[in-house]
Parts: C-alpha cells; sequence; structure tokens
C-alpha cells in the first residue's frame, strides 16, 4: 500500500502519505485510547517507505494536542528517521503550529534538539 489516508476523529489526527511525492501529514488532535496501535500503520509505512524507496522523506505535522503515549510514537518515528539519516537519507520534518499554542511549541523544540536531522518549527499565520 504506497497511499496511506486515515480520517481524523476527535481523538486522532489525520494521516495522509503519498509513496510518489514523499510526503506524509499528520494533523489534528491525537489522544487514542491506544495510541501504538494507532500508529503502527504509520510506522509500518515509514519503515517501508525507507526501506524501498531511495527519495527523500518529508514529515510535515500540524499536532495541536498530543498525551504521553502520542508522544512516546513520534518519539519512535522520530528515531527511524534519525537512523535514515545517520545512514545518509533525505528525511525532514517541519511541525507547523498555532503561535498561542505554546505547549505545542515547546514540545517541537524538545523534539528539534534531539535530532540532527533537519527539522523546522514554524508558527502557522497568527
Amino acid at each position: 500500500m504506497n497511499v496511506l489516508n486515515i480520517e481524523s476523529t476527535q481523538s486522532t489526527p489525520s494521516v495522509s502519505a503519498d509513496w510518489d511525492s514523499g510526503v506524509m501529514r499528520i494533523a489534528g488532535d491525537s489522544f487514542p485510547e491506544n495510541s501504538f496501535e494507532f500508529f503502527a500503520e504509520v510506522i509500518d509505512w515509514i519503515e517501508r517507505y525507507l526501506a524501498s524507496s531511495a527519495h527523500p522523506l518529508h514529515l510535515d505535522l500540524r499536532l495541536m494536542y498530543m498525551n504521553t503515549s502520542s508522544v512516546k510514537a513520534m518519539m519512535d518515528i522520530f528515531d527511524l528517521l534519525e537512523d535514515a539519516h545517520r545512514d545518509g537519507r533525505a528525511v525532514e520534518v517541519i511541525w507547523h503550529h498555532d503561535p498561542a499554542n505554546e505547549r505545542v511549541a515547546d514540545l517541537a523544540e524538545e523534539f528539534r534538539e534531539d535530532c540532527t536531522f533537519p527539522f523546522g518549527v514554524e508558527k502557522d499565520g497568527g
């Protein structure tokens, strides 16, 4: 499955990933009852993409709220990207946030500090 589309719910973000463009977008709130179950499909897609494609991977995030287990799942995703980057793969994350949402901005900055691959934190129009 080269295209991944998961519709958002009240407690899960939307996810869209396109193999041909190498872009995955995750947007919304993330506090599912089982974050690891929800993110398993996302992690699987990333693992398959990184193993099968030589093209860059761009992760576009617009996450507004994340519970603790969602943060852990995102750490797992960033670990995959970090490993790929160390192996010479082009990977990039851009995390967009509402300037009024300091909690998300701080979280994105904390993640950025731990990553060596290109990781941008950008304010959406305010």
